[in-house]
């Protein structure tokens, strides 16, 4: 994925854009001050992925000062993730939002080809998982990646899993989603050849401590190449992915 910035070099390079356009787009506002938020403007470009919205905590009069102001400064494509089927109902009045209301992720904007090197696995222990196993598909979707979802394939049936070598092994990266005692993200380490980014969900009984059983196993893998991230941060793991789906595109 191409950040900003090359963009606009080889915009210059390639006579598309002028010296001065390339200047002004540079010399933009880093941020825009809305009184609540500090809306980053320049995060693609620094980070060649724009500013995602974290709907839980806002008012949805905030999301929309915010996805406004997105707007009016040139951002076309808008992720919006923890957002309540209440919220959206407020905000679909006015955005034509695509929005999942059990990963309560919503996108505006049209989904982009896949651009990365590969496909991104994303494999759940339980269907119980899928939720944030779903947070983390959409988003890896919303950065240009091909998504495979492998569901349901926890190790308590460990032939459901083995049934879907072909896609483990031909994957990029591979998303391993559990909660319980976490084990997946261990048995796919194990058998994958490619970076793997552990997520612990919140799912369990009473002494898996609300995914915290699930993270100290997952940081406690033998499997080399695993990852962690926090529990049920299932964004946090598709924008990881996408930064490694895409490491060799950009060269």
């Amino acid at each position: 994925m191409k950040t900003q910035v090359k963009n606009i070099l080889e915009g210059v390079r390639d006579g598309r854009i002028t010296v001065d356009e390339a200047l002004t787009s540079l010399k933009t506002q880093p941020f825009a001050d809305i009184g609540y938020a500090k809306v980053d403007l320049h995060r693609s470009i620094r980070q060649g992925m724009p500013e995602v919205i974290y709907g839980e905590g806002k008012t949805a009069r905030q999301i929309e000062g915010i996805t406004d102001t997105m707007l009016a400064n040139g951002q076309q494509r808008i992720l919006i993730t923890r957002l309540s089927a209440e919220k959206y109902e407020i905000l679909k009045e006015k955005y034509p939002l695509a929005y999942n209301e059990q990963s309560r992720c919503a996108a505006l904007g049209a989904p982009p080809a896949p651009d990365g090197i590969g496909t991104i696995a994303v494999a759940t222990g339980g269907t119980s998982d899928i939720p944030v196993a779903e947070e983390a598909a959409q988003t890896a979707e919303f950065f240009g990646n091909k998504v495979v979802r492998l569901y349901d394939v926890g190790v308590a049936g460990i032939h459901r899993l083995m049934s879907c070598k072909e896609e483990i092994m031909h994957a990029s990266v591979i998303i391993a989603v559990a909660g319980m005692e976490g084990a997946l993200a261990s048995v796919v380490g194990g058998l994958a050849d490619c970076p793997v980014i552990a997520v612990p969900t919140s799912v369990g009984y009473g002494a898996s401590f609300g995914g915290l059983s699930a993270l100290l196993s997952m940081l406690n893998s033998c499997a080399s190449g695993v990852s962690v991230v926090n529990i049920d941060n299932g964004f946090g793991a598709g924008y990881l992915a996408s930064m490694i789906n895409h490491m060799e595109a950009e060269k």
